[in-house]
């Protein structure tokens, strides 16, 4: 089944588990970007307090970048770089088995910082995506075809040893995964059309906020909405 958002065609065949040894239901870049400031604004209205949120977007995070990132109260995270080049996401799971502090003294895996295209170099030096702490990195340039990672041999017999299908399950693009994962984490009825239409990038308007939160005026998200870009 394929449903239309925003312009958008967002196939059934997304929901199908992306991890790095299947990248194939991952948004392109263009739409990724999208996703994530969707993903953002909707938080910014069910959660007002910035430092309790899962999703974040900074559309102005460095001239001619953004940022989406995903933190939670285990201490995963992904980080994501949005450049002029195309897009590299690093990600953190501290129960993987290829987690850094599986190994002594720790230590990244073999590979998975590897490989990455010169556009992407200076992400492996930002203090803020914390590189010591990575279980998995992938990238893509708007001229490649598909998602790609480092050489990386993964461990035999485990399903998921970077962590990467835990984290990425909340990127397949149906704005659905969103509202099911929303209203367990935040415990709260979370309206199927509001998210629709925050996934659709139309304009936000005081009833689309009411109906996700009662208790917040559309003028208590103005900074958010200029931090994120929303609705670019």
């Amino acid at each position: 089944m394929s449903v239309m958002f925003g312009g958008l065609l967002f196939d059934g065949a997304n929901s199908a588990m992306i991890s790095t040894r299947d990248l194939s239901g991952l948004p392109e870049v263009g739409r990724l970007r999208r996703l994530m400031r969707s993903q953002a604004m909707l938080d910014a209205i069910l959660c007002p307090e910035w430092e309790s949120r899962h999703f974040s977007f900074d559309s102005k995070w460095a001239r001619g970048q953004q940022m989406g990132s995903m933190r939670n109260a285990q201490g995963d995270h992904y980080f994501t770089l949005f450049n002029v080049s195309g897009c590299w996401l690093k990600g953190f799971d501290h129960g993987a088995p290829m987690s850094p502090f599986s190994a002594n003294p720790p230590m990244v895996s073999p590979g998975v910082l590897d490989g990455a295209p010169a556009e992407f170099a200076d992400c492996l030096s930002e203090p803020a995506f914390v590189i010591a702490e990575t279980t998995f990195c992938i990238w893509r340039r708007y001229s490649d075809s598909n998602w790609q990672h480092g050489a990386v041999a993964f461990p035999p017999g485990i399903n998921d040893p970077d962590g990467s299908a835990h984290l990425l399950r909340w990127l397949d693009g149906l704005p659905n995964t969103y509202r099911q994962w929303a209203q367990d984490y935040y415990e709260c009825e979370v309206s199927a059309e509001a998210v629709e239409s925050i996934f659709g990038h139309r304009p936000l308007n005081q009833d689309i906020v009411t109906e996700l939160n009662r208790d917040l005026e559309l003028s208590q998200l103005h900074e958010d909405v200029e931090q994120i870009g929303y609705p670019e």
